[in-house]
């Protein structure tokens, strides 16, 4: 292994051994009782069991009501609005004859919903769409709840849908869990003339009507956008986490190879059940190795800035204590092996036809940057991710892939890497702590000093821009009472075409906010995720318009250059909206939330630590001095 891989990995390891031991003596206790007793509906009485079984067909019915074969929840985000997840209406059919053939029972155990931030992006719906994580994590939970099921087929493809489907699974973390994806769409549109368009419209240079156009003809048919923002950062993770089949990640939807597939996914989660010969427990898949390798995947194919919380957030619900310095750590020895749109021209379609998942995963393992010793559904070791899959004679088949890749412009080996590091920094400096995106950043943009111009609402700088406020200057937009304490901590991705706009014009522009960027954006450098947050009272909220500030990517500093004292003895200015003003779009049915977020840092979730609950107990319990009246007694002695 590579050394600071290794290193990262065991300070893991060692910082969650209380919460993680916790965790998983509940999940073997858990695990223990399911092999005993049969499958899970085996402990309902009767009643409760004939609820579970009154819907379905009479040969489900039959299999059921007997007790001996293993039922399998399907937990899926379609609906027929949002692309990404429009393939998943045939699935469930498709996933119950699999189930049956392999001698299980299938059910529909409930859906979870399915935001789509590409139609949330500037309005009052984006303040949602970070809560909507926990809420697909307790609709997970929900569904899960019947103890009617021996496994999961979890059907999620996009930003917040799979964290939270993975956050829910761990808390049942002694079942096995497959994730099924639905597959990119086919390339449209190129995405640097979409880009270029969108620059355009921000300049006035073209209408609505060609804007229109563009999008429809990129975004354009069922399937994940092509584009490498979050959703195809969660599949690469999820791969390399080993809960994908091999393979299976960016094939594209409603193709003979898609479907196999995904019937594939069905057999197999009655083979991992615990009354089978492979039984692999989705707590146990996702380990600290598993931790470390989905954040080394990240790094290595400049992904989505919002997995700095989501897969800090999904480390926790698995008990493991993952934290940005780690991230920070790794990134600095990860090297970037991908160019996909935002950091390149190319899309996940050109990844894929490069040699995709296989071809990364085994220069990476290789290099000793992946850990290869991991448990997966596929079967111990992360070597089963080296083959790639076709499907010949109706049948699927996996093969070793020995060829490196074939488009040394979209996916290189490690030994001619695109930058030696992972492209996601960490930030310090007396504002806090920050991410930045650099993948996409050209190298003179990466350090900048500028007056900072600062903006309480993301509309406030629009109106700027449109107003020419922002025309023939430099400066760093300070937008702040961004957060998941101020009003749920939206991406700001709208203000990427007229930033991008005064950059291309020359001026030295950046972003500093304690908000999200989207997985899309790039050109603009900018440190996000700010915290502390200014509504939990971080410095941000003591910036005025015209205080230096120097945001150096390079070196990882974050700098307001005011002197200690007088930043300390500023008032906190501007203030987040109050729950009388925090309404519209259902906003007001989330406050709850508001008040309950985390820091961006761990993961801006409302969960706490898995088991860290029982692991204080634990050591409350051991150090505590006897109860008055019960003298101690030690090993072996007579009360």
């Amino acid at each position: 292994m590579h050394p600071v891989i290794q290193e990262v990995t065991d300070r893991l390891t060692e910082r969650s051994r209380p919460s993680r031991t916790a965790y998983l003596a509940r999940l073997h206790a858990e695990a223990e009782a399911a092999r005993l007793r049969g499958p899970a509906r085996a402990s309902l009485g009767c009643a409760n069991l004939a609820h579970g079984f009154a819907g379905v067909g009479a040969a489900d019915k039959r299999d059921l009501r007997a007790n001996v074969k293993p039922g399998v929840a399907i937990v899926s985000s379609y609906n027929d609005m949002l692309s990404a997840h429009q393939p998943y209406e045939a699935y469930p059919a498709i996933l119950k004859d699999a189930v049956r053939r392999a001698g299980g029972v299938a059910q529909f155990a409930g859906g979870v919903p399915a935001m789509c931030d590409g139609i949330t992006q500037g309005r009052a719906g984006m303040e949602l769409s970070l809560y909507s994580r926990e809420v697909i994590a307790m609709s997970t939970a929900i569904a899960l709840s019947h103890d009617m099921f021996d496994a999961s087929l979890l059907l999620g493809v996009c930003d917040k849908i799979v964290p939270g489907l993975l956050i829910g699974a761990l808390h049942f973390g002694h079942l096995p869990a497959i994730f099924v994806p639905a597959g990119p769409m086919t390339s449209g549109l190129p995405n640097k003339v979409k880009a270029r368009t969108r620059q355009l419209f921000a300049e006035g240079k073209v209408g609505k009507d060609e804007l229109l156009d563009a999008e429809a003809k990129s975004y354009h048919s069922p399937g994940t956008c092509t584009f490498y923002g979050t959703a195809n950062s969660n599949q690469v993770m999820i791969e390399v986490m080993g809960l994908h089949l091999p393979g299976a990640t960016f094939v594209n939807p409603r193709t003979e190879l898609r479907e196999a597939l995904t019937r594939a996914a069905g057999r197999r989660a009655v083979e991992l059940t615990a009354h089978g010969d492979e039984y692999t427990p989705v707590g146990e898949v996702v380990d600290e190795k598993a931790i470390v390798n989905a954040c080394v995947a990240l790094l290595a194919t400049g992904g989505s800035t919002n997995h700095t919380m989501h897969i800090v957030a999904i480390a926790a619900a698995a008990g493991i204590e993952l934290l940005w310095d780690d991230l920070s750590a790794l990134s600095k020895a990860v090297p970037l092996l991908t160019r996909m749109y935002p950091n390149g021209q190319a899309d996940v379609n050109h990844f894929q036809a490069a040699g995709g998942m296989q071809v990364l995963i085994a220069e990476l393992l290789d290099a000793g940057l992946l850990h290869g010793d991991v448990l997966t559904i596929a079967g111990r070791g992360l070597d089963h991710y080296r083959s790639t899959v076709e499907l010949k004679d109706g049948e699927l088949l996996w093969q070793e892939r020995t060829e490196g890749s074939t488009d040394p412009d979209v996916l290189r080996p490690v030994a001619d890497a695109f930058s030696a590091d992972g492209g996601i920094h960490m930030l310090d400096g007396n504002l806090g702590r920050a991410v930045t995106k650099v993948s996409a950043v050209k190298d003179e943009h990466l350090v900048i000093e500028a007056p900072a111009k600062v903006f309480d609402d993301q509309l406030e700088l629009l109106r700027a821009f449109d107003a020419g406020e922002l025309d023939g200057q430099d400066f760093v937009a300070v937008i702040r009472y961004q957060g998941p304490s101020a009003n749920g901590m939206p991406e700001l991705h709208k203000l990427t075409p007229p930033m991008a706009v005064l950059l291309d014009r020359g001026q030295r522009v950046a972003i500093v906010t304690d908000g999200r960027m989207s997985g899309a954006s790039g050109k603009v450098p900018a440190a996000i995720h700010l915290s502390p947050e200014a509504a939990d009272g971080g410095p941000i909220a003591r910036v005025v318009d015209g205080d230096p500030i120097r945001l150096d990517a390079a070196a990882g500093t974050l700098e307001l250059l005011v002197p200690a004292a007088e930043l300390a003895a500023r008032p906190t200015l501007g203030a987040p909206l109050d729950d009388a003003r925090w309404v519209g779009t259902g906003r007001e049915l989330f406050g709850a939330f508001r008040r309950a977020a985390g820091p961006a840092e761990r993961g801006a979730s409302v969960f706490a630590l898995n088991g860290r609950a029982e692991a204080l107990a634990s050591a409350a319990s051991t150090s505590a001095p006897p109860a008055a009246g019960h003298p101690a007694t030690t090993s072996g002695a007579t009360p």
